[in-house]
């Protein structure tokens, strides 16, 4: 989204106050925002509701390793590859019509994905709805600040927005856990229909269409610099975790980061960029959001391991294992709100790190265990992640959207949903890929497996799980016995590299916050 495109229609909203405000007119204002949060906890939902499905889907599909990871990855990556040019293309057309456009086709590919019938064929399905996704995001912070005019309503409204972000991409599992006790794998992915069904009939009905008058041109070239740059760095990051220093993880992570300045440069020329750089020299705003990415890749990389080990380790059923998280989603909502009031008191460089420090005690918890944690242990260690995540968040984005003038707003807005997609793809890639490596690396297989029952086995424990089933009761105990021990083992590892990064994210925070009010 260019800074040209911003600056005659969100920053009139953005400055304008409100002049009456009927009765009648602020409900209106709070459906609106109602109907606007059903693509935002979609798009946050469908980063990890396939957690809890990843056992079935091992099960039924038998993918590889690598396409395990892919299935979860190849959303979010696509999803935030085409977030800033998808958000150019609503200035240029309508923010409400991209939204529209973007439900339907959503729709319509997550029934597709609810019936494929291969793990190519899922990451092909999850590869549309990444683009689709792409069309609903940056259209609705856009569309809420031409809502809400007045300041005070604004504000408690984009804590509404940032809150159900987190707490839909912790929600992804609670609800998988509930379709899946009493539905196939597929039933994920049509949770999209009756969300939004919902958004097409209201979102006409109750949010006025917001567009630039004088939209730049869309450039082609900045797009595929984008992808250019996502794509190889996580293909890089997955070959380097699996396989060491070879000469295919370190060319992707080269041609990625050559993607990436050539990106840079081209949007400190050309005279309408996609992404203005100038917001990254403030120390306020860049810090923000490197706080977002390191938290949400701390989050979503916990929920791949927590969601496998709750269920093949601890032997939970989805729904149970589903509400075991629950009072952390409670946690991170209310979190989320309380530190609304807090923050007008506390400094960001204080309130931040303090609430990242009470996220990373939950990671501490997990690692000192050595990955053998029981379902309570699970529970406390989430709640705890989810105060600091939820509070550190509203946080974040209400500085990435105050220390952005009003003109570049729209450009603010899509660069804070970058982040957390690019969190989302890399929180999987890089935790998930060490865990996978350590669990390859530490399984030992027992000598009667077949050629296919080894490749299944030393995959996944998934498919360990799997392959069991077909063993006698003694080689299946043996089988089972060494997975798990391997998967626990890997669970603490990734369990330290998540708490170094919340500290991390703790650190950014109070060293580049330190200027925020």
């Amino acid at each position: 989204m260019n800074t040209q495109s911003a600056s005659p229609s969100t920053a009139s909203v953005a400055i304008q106050p409100e002049t009456s405000s009927p009765t009648s007119g602020s409900r209106r204002r709070w459906f609106a925002l109602a109907a606007l949060m059903l693509p935002v906890l979609l798009v946050s939902i469908d980063n990890t509701v396939l957690n809890f499905a990843l056992p079935a889907i091992s099960e039924a599909l038998q993918p590889s390793g690598v396409q395990l990871l892919w299935i979860i990855d190849v959303y979010p990556l696509v999803l935030a590859g085409l977030l800033v040019s998808m958000g150019s293309l609503g200035d240029r057309i309508g923010r409400r019509r991209l939204l529209l456009i973007g439900s339907v086709g959503f729709g319509a590919v997550s029934v597709a994905a609810a019936f494929a019938q291969s793990g190519e064929s899922l990451i092909a399905a999850r590869a549309l709805l990444g683009f689709f996704g792409a069309m609903l995001m940056p259209s609705t912070l856009s569309l809420l600040r031409s809502v809400f005019t007045d300041r005070n309503e604004r504000r408690l409204a984009i804590a509404i927005w940032a809150t159900g972000f987190a707490a839909g991409s912790a929600l992804g599992p609670v609800v998988g856990g509930i379709l899946l006790e009493h539905f196939a794998w597929g039933s994920v992915f049509l949770l999209a229909v009756p969300l939004l069904l919902p958004l097409v009939v209201l979102l006409p009905i109750l949010v006025p269409e917001s567009r630039d008058p004088n939209p730049g041109r869309i450039d082609v070239l900045s797009i595929v610099l984008s992808l250019l740059t996502m794509v190889p760095v996580v293909f890089g990051i997955k070959s380097i975790a699996e396989h060491g220093l070879d000469a295919l993880g370190v060319g992707s992570m080269l041609v990625g980061l050559t993607a990436g300045f050539l990106f840079v440069r081209r949007q400190n020329r050309i005279p309408n960029p996609m992404i203005d750089m100038e917001l990254f020299r403030r120390g306020s705003f860049s810090g923000a959001i490197g706080v977002n990415l390191l938290s949400v890749l701390a989050l979503v990389g916990g929920l791949y391991f927590v969601s496998q080990q709750l269920q093949l380790v601890l032997g939970l059923s989805p729904f149970t294992a589903g509400l075991v998280l629950v009072p952390g989603l409670i946690a991170m909502i209310v979190s989320g709100l309380v530190v609304v009031p807090i923050a007008r008191r506390v400094r960001p460089s204080r309130l931040v790190p303090v609430a990242l420090l009470i996220s990373a005690s939950g990671y501490l918890s997990v690692a000192l265990t050595g990955g053998r944690i029981d379902a309570i242990g699970i529970g406390a260690a989430f709640v705890a992640l989810g105060i600091g995540i939820g509070a550190a968040e509203t946080v974040s984005n209400e500085l990435i959207l105050a220390n952005a003038p009003a003109a570049k707003a729209g450009a603010a807005s899509a660069v804070s949903e970058t982040a957390y997609e690019v969190g989302a793809v890399l929180g999987t890639a890089i935790l998930g890929t060490i865990l996978t490596a350590s669990y390859r690396a530490s399984v030992e297989l027992p000598a009667v497996l077949d050629a296919a029952q080894r490749h299944a086995a030393g995959e996944t424990l998934g498919g360990a799980v799997s392959v069991a089933g077909e063993l006698p009761s003694t080689d299946a105990a043996t089988l089972l016995a060494s997975a798990t021990e391997a998967f626990g083992s890997g669970v603490g590892l990734t369990a330290w590299i998540g708490f170094a990064l919340v500290m991390g994210a703790a650190i950014v925070a109070a060293t580049s916050l330190r200027r925020a009010r």
